[in-house]
């Protein structure tokens, strides 16, 4: 079944304009039947009144009707998106003011127009005030009827009553209508978050990746060309067989960042740090250590720290002209005297991006990183080293207590690094 097909075939819903000409249709077979209730007005002008009653009678009818079915009209096609105006209060005010006059000149069968009118009020009057214009126009129905018109008490009481409840009910049915309204909006103000959310993940996710790996791409094809200058054609050869590697890598990287599964793992990216950073020419100090399993560390925290590791790493590489790069995870307390603890992720390097660093804002690859950490409840913090050189980055994410060893004994001391 097509789109098409579908909204044709869908129901008319209530406070919803109608989408095509058939919900149009039922929404006025729905207002017409109400109509019935004028059949006794209608029976009057046909030969119980005189010439001028009647023409008086049938002109103030058309009227009555043209206002009741305008105002209704309106709201339907319009739904919930009509506010109260100037134009609805005088055609509203028309017609009481008809429904009034006709009562008066002719006799009680038209005291039926207040309860149209009482439902329109219902339907049209700002919220806070249609109740009581509801229960004003009843209350004129019925002061008409006992003092100017023949019609028994029940009677009355059953017409009063009839009208009362229909514009009561209106009022509850649009303030019903409000809240669905309001509800489809702040539906569609999620969904439109969730897709934003989702665009500034995918473009978190393809910075880091394909910087990467298109930086590592970039360095070997270098050291690829350079080997072949100098026929040392096997070095050149596996250089392009890392090339190939790094290049299948990528696409499922990518793949899997636009499914929405990727979360690097922080061993993967320390030993990935390890070939990059070699390829560069750059000195690594880092412990073997480093990629043992850390005890609170959640997938969400390592998938962070992760991320942190590949963007300084790209950074060192690409950008810094760097000869040596340190990495270290450091554990300790959580700051500020909160509970629990924390694991730093610390990159510094010897290079000359600290000293750039100093006069430029963070790129888009430490904006998205700084977002990243957020999402994990993680800080970061990068910029100059102390000396006349250097760039340092700590990524720091808290540590789980219920993925901790209980055992105090297993637990490291504040400040330990891992060696």
């Amino acid at each position: 079944m097509t789109e098409k097909s579908e909204a044709r075939s869908r129901a008319p819903r209530v406070g919803v304009p109608p989408e095509n000409r058939r919900q149009l249709f039922v929404k006025l077979c729905w207002m017409l039947v109400w109509m019935l209730y004028l059949a006794y007005p209608i029976s009057d002008l046909f030969g119980r009144v005189g010439l001028g009653k009647t023409v008086f009678g049938w002109v103030l009818l058309v009227l009555f009707l043209a206002c009741y079915v305008s105002l209704v009209l309106r709201r339907q096609v319009t739904g919930a998106a009509s506010k109260w105006d100037r134009w609805q209060g005088a055609v509203l005010a028309a017609m009481f003011l008809t429904a009034v006059s006709t009562s008066v000149v002719l006799d009680a069968n038209w005291l039926a127009l207040f309860t149209y009118t009482a439902v329109a009020a219902g339907i049209v009057l700002p919220q806070r005030v249609a109740a009581i214009g509801v229960v004003a126009v009843v209350a004129t129905q019925v002061a008409l009827g006992l003092t100017t018109t023949h019609i028994d008490r029940t009677g009355l009481a059953g017409m009063a009553l009839g009208g009362l409840l229909g514009g009561l009910a209106m009022t509850g049915l649009q303030q019903l209508v409000r809240t669905m309204a309001e509800l489809r909006e702040a539906r569609q103000a999620v969904a439109a978050l969730a897709a934003s959310d989702e665009r500034l993940r995918l473009a978190r996710d393809l910075h880091d990746l394909l910087g990467h790996s298109l930086s590592l791409i970039t360095l070997k094809s270098e050291l690829s060309s350079r080997f072949m200058d100098q026929e040392r054609y096997e070095e050149a050869r596996a250089q392009v067989n890392d090339i190939e590697k790094v290049s299948r890598q990528a696409l499922v990287d990518v793949r899997e960042a636009i499914g929405g599964y990727r979360r690097p793992k922080l061993a993967v990216e320390i030993a990935a740090a390890r070939t990059a950073l070699t390829a560069a020419d750059v000195t690594i100090d880092a412990p073997l250590s480093l990629a043992d399993p850390r005890p609170g560390l959640g997938a969400e925290e390592e998938g962070a720290l992760g991320w942190a590791l590949r963007e300084a790493v790209t950074n060192v590489v690409r950008h810094s002209g760097a000869t040596e790069c340190r990495i270290r995870l450091i554990e300790d307390l959580a700051p500020d005297g909160r509970p629990g603890r924390v694991l730093t992720l610390e990159v510094a390097d010897n290079g000359n991006l600290g000293k750039q660093s100093r006069h430029q804002p963070p790129g888009n690859g430490l904006t998205g990183l700084s977002e990243r950490l957020a999402l994990a409840d993680g800080t970061l913090d990068a910029g100059p080293a102390s000396g006349r050189h250097g760039f340092v980055l700590r990524a720091t994410v808290p540590l789980r207590a219920e993925l901790t060893s209980k055992d105090p004994e297993e637990q490291p001391a504040a400040g330990t690094v891992q060696e």
